[in-house]
């Protein structure tokens, strides 16, 4: 038999103790996002993979919201963030502090997330919009652009599972 465990087995460290934990050197951008649980659940699975920081840019809303506590489930207690109203201001200050800066988007001069070489080194990841994706000016002064691989017909994937999947790529190297 395999049992399933309670929550008080897991062993989940209390929000004190996660915020003295070290965080990987990763900063998650969100531009423009538009749906509220999109946004809750970046902040849950950022918390999952230990993200420095969030920056919430341009017309995406900010905690405390309803709608976005419902599927952050407490995660933007824990996840430092940070609202900017220019994306283009917020990677530009990330740039100037040393963050490499990697589009998630698929462009000409792409990179596929499996080939992607990740060094545990700070890095902003910029994810766009659910409609338009990230700002061709973003992608301009971006130093990378990742993409996912994918092989259906569709060739777009929720925002909130682009963030999971490449979170997890990122955190299992590291």
């Amino acid at each position: 038999m395999n049992r399933k465990l309670r929550n008080e087995e897991l062993g989940r460290a209390s929000l004190k103790e996660f915020k003295r934990i070290e965080k990987l050197p990763i900063v998650v951008v969100l531009d423009d996002i538009r749906s509220l649980s999109n946004i809750g659940s970046v902040f849950r699975t950022s918390e999952a993979f230990l993200v420095e920081k969030i920056y919430l840019c341009g017309i995406t809303a900010k905690p405390p919201h309803r709608e976005i506590q419902k599927t952050a489930l407490g995660a933007t207690e824990s996840v430092d963030w940070e609202y900017c109203v220019s994306v283009s201001d917020c990677v530009a200050k990330l740039k100037d502090k040393g963050y490499a800066i990697a589009s998630i988007e698929q462009t000409e001069k792409t990179i596929m997330l499996n080939d992607f070489e990740y060094q545990k080194k700070p890095i902003a990841l910029i994810f766009g919009n659910e409609v338009n994706g990230v700002r061709q000016n973003v992608i301009d002064i971006s130093d990378t652009v990742v993409e996912i691989p994918q092989f259906g017909t569709k060739h777009s994937l929720n925002i909130s599972v682009s963030v999971g999947i490449v979170l997890w790529e990122m955190a299992s190297r590291s």
